[in-house]
């Protein structure tokens, strides 16, 4: 399949934008979100020290941390180059303007909102690392994804050639819709288990880390035990797919979905009982972003499939 130059940079996109995703899962478990404690510069430069000796005398030494500084320092970069990508994927849109207007529109939805969610990247540094905004700044990234996402599938469809049965459907757009809604809505639950961490773990009692997960509190019952109706409804569309005899492009795709929904069941068990190891808390965030970008991909293939 040749693909032409809107199409590579949508996938680039989409790729960089999902890898941003960790990146800010890394600034955040490792504690680096005021590592540059103003925006958009970083301690007063647009290039922050690598040491002490280097800091501007307005700032106190003693908050200055080279690693957690450049940690946010490359995860900023990365938002720039991240920004240019979506304009870039905006621009060469106008390709598409006349015989599939919906690329266009949602390339520029998109490019709208990496405007936004620069302006909540300042916000989320002026507000102290407030848990609300962090938040809105990932439901926002996921919003852009999933604009990409519709956006790149667009501009291929015609190209790949996805057909289904008329019997089956039905069955499957309203089983992986289901999927979709659930599993959007296991994050919403995730956000405030994390939000609730953060405040455990920013607050003035000193708490073990493997003990965070107890203070908690029901939003952490109603988050673990949510992922029974995904893993259920999931298990459910690989049944019907095996049983139907759905091949090739569904069933890869229905496995993945299935990879990512078990791996991450099992990450989370590891956070629950385990200790809430950082680096799975950062698998978990990025974890969860792949999984949604997999489902929204299944849903379109599904719902724009020619019955056969």
């Amino acid at each position: 399949m040749n693909l032409n130059k809107y199409q590579i940079v949508a996938i680039v996109t989409i790729l960089a934008t999902l890898f941003l995703i960790l990146v800010g899962g890394l600034v955040r478990a490792s504690g680096a979100g005021l590592g540059c404690p103003d925006w958009p510069k970083c301690y007063g430069l647009w290039i922050p020290p690598l040491n002490v000796a280097d800091l501007p005398a307005q700032y106190d030494p003693l908050e200055f941390n080279a690693l957690k500084t450049w940690t946010e320092y490359v995860n900023r970069l990365i938002g720039v180059l991240i920004g240019l990508l979506i304009t870039a994927t905006f621009v060469l849109s106008f390709r598409y303007r006349k015989s599939k207007p919906s690329v266009t529109v949602a390339s520029g939805l998109a490019f709208l909102l990496v405007i936004f969610q620069g302006w909540l990247g300042g916000m989320v540094v002026r507000s102290g690392l407030s848990e609300g905004i962090i938040t809105l700044h990932m439901i926002t990234a996921m919003v852009i994804v999933g604009m990409l996402i519709f956006a790149a599938f667009k501009a291929f469809s015609g190209q790949i050639g996805i057909q289904i049965r008329e019997s089956n459907k039905r069955t499957l757009l309203l089983s992986t819709g289901l999927l979709l809604f659930f599993t959007l809505l296991q994050m919403v639950f995730g956000t405030q288990v994390r939000e609730a961490i953060d405040v455990i773990s920013r607050g003035t009692e000193i708490i073990p880390r493997a003990d965070w997960i107890n203070y908690v509190g029901i939003i952490d019952d109603i988050h673990r035990s949510f992922s029974w109706s995904i893993l259920i409804t999931s298990a459910f569309l690989s049944w019907y797919i095996h049983k139907n005899q759905i091949v090739g492009y569904f069933r890869t795709l229905n496995l993945w979905v299935a990879i990512m929904i078990l791996s991450q069941i099992v990450i989370g068990v590891v956070l629950a009982y385990f200790g809430m190891p950082a680096s799975f808390q950062v698998l978990h965030l990025f974890g969860s972003a792949v999984l949604v970008s997999l489902i929204l991909l299944q849903y379109f293939s599904i719902r724009d499939a020619r019955v056969i």
